[in-house]
């Protein structure tokens, strides 16, 4: 259950993202939701990991997950450039994640 709240942690993590990337772009009240709820619920889900997860790869995943989601939004939603060497270093840190899980 954990690792289900990690995951759901980096995704809520995602959304908070895009709240900031909301509240740059316009400053309505609906941007603000978005991001304080987001959050919220980012940091309680991790906080919740991290009472059965060891703090180093909780973290380390929880980042991961919201470097990678906040980039591939970047490039899908707000035109951010799609490089190659983007693509690979997403990869990358996709595949310490699955590493790090693995040896915990």
């Amino acid at each position: 259950m954990a690792w289900i709240a990690l995951v759901l942690a980096g995704c809520f993590e995602v959304f908070g993202v895009i709240g900031l990337k909301q509240v740059a772009l316009r400053r309505g009240w609906s941007a603000y939701v978005l991001l304080i709820a987001a959050f919220t619920g980012s940091f309680s889900l991790l906080t919740y990991a991290m009472q059965h997860i060891a703090m180093g790869t909780a973290y380390a995943i929880w980042t991961g997950i919201g470097t990678v989601g906040g980039t591939l939004v970047g490039m899908l939603l707000y035109g951010e450039p799609k490089e190659a060497r983007r693509i690979l270093f997403i990869a990358m840190i996709l595949s310490a994640a699955v590493g790090l899980k693995l040896i915990s």
